[in-house]
């Protein structure tokens, strides 16, 4: 049994003092599955630490099977820690160079423990966590559920009394966390597990109590235990931890191992006469070069990175916090004996609406990075600038089509090509997981030096084939630990066909059986690759006619025309091919194809250059892709300008459209002689004489039988009903008034038509009104 009695435990922050846990007083069973449940920072972390050992209360007592621990040495706690207590991690805390088997029997090294009983005892909880056929994996080619599931049977193979778990479910998905949690309920049949989470649901599925917390209180305990604090006095904690000598010895050797290089260079060192000063110094030395290397490898995956604007969002966040902690602590300002509003809604528009956006100064902190006594450039692996940029890749496939090198671009066309219709808003939607599988990426620039690659890249990459990019219009294609790539890096480079992409889709969706795309490439048939980036502006070529750019990119024929043009995009070829290096802890590059921080840099300069755009520059006032002038606030046309712009459009047009255009607007009746007509036929109009009237008219439209009809317009108010059919009369009028004027100009030939819209653009504007007064109706409009 484990008891807390007046738990407490302050921080020195400063001057002032943190008060994380409030006189706790909780008793655990021995056998049951509590969930700790509370707001962050409310004192959960600091509560389990405290009941893992892992760290000491300010003041009270923590009870172990009946024995206070305020009397507890260093080395009792790490007893403690070493039989009674497992932890699972959030993180798993997985050792990533050793194999899922070492990472679970080193929690059996301190416990004496033979090199055969820690093999069986580890085989066996991996087994029960349903990982005994993963023994020889390492973590990093194991899912999240997996690793955690290592991390629970590390937990387990001390056979410990307590199970100390830190949001084991906050790195996976809904349903991995339903697995581990099935696994952790299953183990509470036997031990006491306490699991600190954000999670309610999972906490009121699984665990058989909960205990919430608060500003470092209790205020809730589902299933309080009662204390029995003679129980199991004076029963072992357990033993003394110790560590078996051929078990540290095999595990220094296991270490040397792993860098066989360094080890023998060291012992050639040490052969010369100073063994024991520089074994110490590179075995210290190894393992900073460790550190290093996991801190940088993982570093370079998430840089730091400033952006021109962000949105504060920390009054939203602080609004939010309030109008929880007014939820949970119930403080309405008011008496009880009503149901009340509670403005959450208000206060979240108010948040928002007041939420503001910080704009950096980036160009001022390029400055400052750039200065020759620039620190923070000095202690950084590199500076990597971005930019707006929007790179079209252009590439042939199998049978000659130029398409976009773009994963999203490839199943859009996919889909529309299956379904028709445009689908860019869909993708467009979840641009987020089509992000995750971008086939371009540019690769981190160098800190200083010659070369266009980082040192990083080199170290975490192996070159397998050609050479790493010498100039700005080569890159690199990187292939996974298998030599692999991904169909859809495939398929956007133009190794398949884009008929094979849709026609896949196809048969996927018919249900029908389709081969994988399974084939394999020469190192030589990658290289030499080729690829087409076209900026945006130059899309729009010149047309000396019409003095406007025009946008070819939209006919196949254009497109063929950008593609080919010797001065049109930018060439860039594969020259190399790249795979993670095996002791790479993490990699950086996420894309398939990396570029250069020069062919950005190229771009650029090449972007500005362009002749739209420097003309663009140069004309400020004037569009230069219409060869329009832009409107301005004392912008004027006056009318006699606007009807002489419409004149020259309609003069424009042939006879045949312009016939059209008279029609048209013959065709729309005058809003006084629709007005007339419903008046016309409303009047004397009754309720009765409406319902027996449009009962038929309902029947179709709505497709149901009379009776339903009349029970629908029965429930109609007067004003809504009478509102119905004025609108019927209108509309059944309007198109009347058009078949009608259609009937009449449609014996006229199209010359007269055309001469007719003529006359009325030419005349007067009173002689324009006349002459295109409306005809006469071809017949009276009937009630409907």
């Amino acid at each position: 049994m484990l008891v807390l009695k007046n738990i407490t435990k302050d921080y020195a922050s400063g001057d002032t003092k943190v008060e994380a846990l409030r006189g706790v007083d909780l008793v655990f069973g021995e056998s049951e599955f509590a969930a700790v449940l509370g707001p962050s920072g409310c004192g959960k972390t600091t509560l389990l630490n405290i009941i893992g050992g892992l760290d000491r209360y300010t003041s009270g007592d923590l009870v172990i099977r009946g024995k206070s621990t305020k009397q507890f040495t260093e080395r009792d706690w790490d007893t403690y820690r070493n039989h009674s207590v497992g932890f699972v991690f959030q993180s798993y805390n997985l050792i990533p160079h050793q194999t899922v088997l070492a990472n679970v029997e080193l929690a059996l090294t301190l416990s004496g423990v033979s090199r055969e009983e820690r093999r069986r005892r580890a085989v066996q909880a991996l087994t029960d966590v349903g990982l005994g056929d993963q023994l020889n994996k390492k973590p990093n080619q194991m899912s999240g559920g997996q690793m955690q599931r290592v991390a629970i049977a590390r937990a387990l193979v001390n056979d410990p009394d307590i199970l100390l778990a830190d949001e084991p479910t906050g790195a996976l998905d809904s349903e991995t966390s339903v697995q581990v949690m099935e696994i952790l309920k299953q183990i509470s049949e036997k031990r006491l597990i306490i699991m600190v989470t954000h999670n309610p649901e999972l906490a009121e599925t699984y665990a058989t109590r909960i205990v919430r917390i608060r500003d470092g209180e209790i205020i809730s305990d589902s299933d309080p235990c009662d204390a029995a604090e003679d129980a199991e006095i004076g029963k072992p904690i357990g033993r003394k931890p110790s560590m078996r000598f051929p078990t540290a010895l095999g595990l220094s050797l296991n270490n040397l191992m792993t860098k066989k290089v360094r080890t023998f260079l060291t012992a050639f060192a040490g052969s010369i006469g100073i063994i024991g000063i520089a074994l110490i110094l590179s075995l210290s030395n190894g393992i900073q070069i460790y550190i290093d290397r996991v801190q940088e490898d993982t570093l370079s995956s998430y840089p730091i990175t400033l952006e021109a604007e962000r949105l504060d969002m920390s009054g939203l966040v602080t609004s939010l916090m309030g109008v929880n902690a007014r939820m949970d602590e119930g403080e309405g300002g008011h008496e009880l004996d009503a149901v009340y509003s509670n403005t959450i809604m208000y206060d979240l528009i108010s948040s928002l609406s007041q939420t503001e956006t910080q704009t950096n100064d980036l160009a001022a902190f390029r400055e400052f990075l750039e200065r020759e006594d620039s620190e923070l450039l000095l202690r950084s692996s590199a500076v990597q600038y971005g930019y707006a940029l929007d790179m079209n890749i252009y590439a042939k496939d199998a049978d000659g089509t130029i398409f976009l090198s773009d994963v999203a671009d490839l199943l859009q066309n996919a889909m529309a090509s299956l379904y028709g219709g445009d689908y860019s808003s869909y993708f467009e939607q979840f641009g987020g997981a089509y992000s995750m599988m971008q086939v371009w990426e540019e690769m981190l620039p160098p800190q200083s030096g010659d070369g266009l690659v980082n040192g990083l890249l080199t170290e975490q990459y192996d070159l397998l084939y050609g050479h790493w990019p010498e100039n700005y219009d080569e890159a690199v294609l990187i292939v996974n630990k298998d030599n692999e790539i991904s169909d859809l890096v495939i398929y956007c480079m133009g190794l398949g066909s884009q008929d094979q992409v849709t026609e896949a889709m196809r048969r996927i969706m018919a249900g029908e059986e389709t081969e994988a795309f399974d084939k394999r490439w020469a190192y030589d048939e990658i290289c030499g690759t080729t690829f087409k980036i076209i900026l945006p502006a130059e899309y729009y070529q010149y047309d000396s006619l019409s003095g406007r750019y025009n946008d070819v990119s939209a006919t196949e024929a254009g497109m063929d025309f950008l593609y080919n043009a010797p001065d049109v995009g930018t060439a860039v070829k594969i020259v190399g091919i790249l795979r993670p290096n095996e002791d790479a802890v993490s990699s950086m590059m996420t894309g398939a194809i990396g570029y250069t921080s020069a062919l950005t840099s190229y771009l650029v300069e090449k972007t500005a250059g362009l002749e739209a755009l420097r003309k663009q520059k140069e004309s400020p006032d004037t569009d230069v892709l219409l060869n329009l002038p832009f409107l301005t606030e004392d912008y004027f046309v006056s009318d006699g300008q606007k009807r002489a712009d419409v004149t020259e459009h309609l003069r424009s047009l042939p006879l045949s459209e312009r016939a059209a255009v008279y029609v048209a607007l013959q065709s729309r009746p005058d809003e006084d002689y629709l007005d007339a007509i419903v008046d016309q036929q409303m009047e004397g109009m009754t309720r009765e004489l409406i319902e027996s009237q449009v009962t038929d008219s309902y029947m179709q439209q709505m497709g149901v039988d009379a009776a339903t009809v009349k029970n629908y317009i029965a429930g109609m108010d007067d004003e809504t009903l009478f509102a119905y059919v004025a609108e019927a009369i209108r509309e059944q009028a309007t198109e009347q008034y058009a078949a009608g004027v259609q009937q009449q100009l449609g014996a006229l030939p199209t010359e007269t038509l055309a001469g007719l819209l003529e006359d009325s653009f030419t005349a007067e504007p009173e002689a324009a009104e006349e002459a295109a007064a409306e005809p006469e109706p071809a017949a009276e409009t009937p009630a409907p």
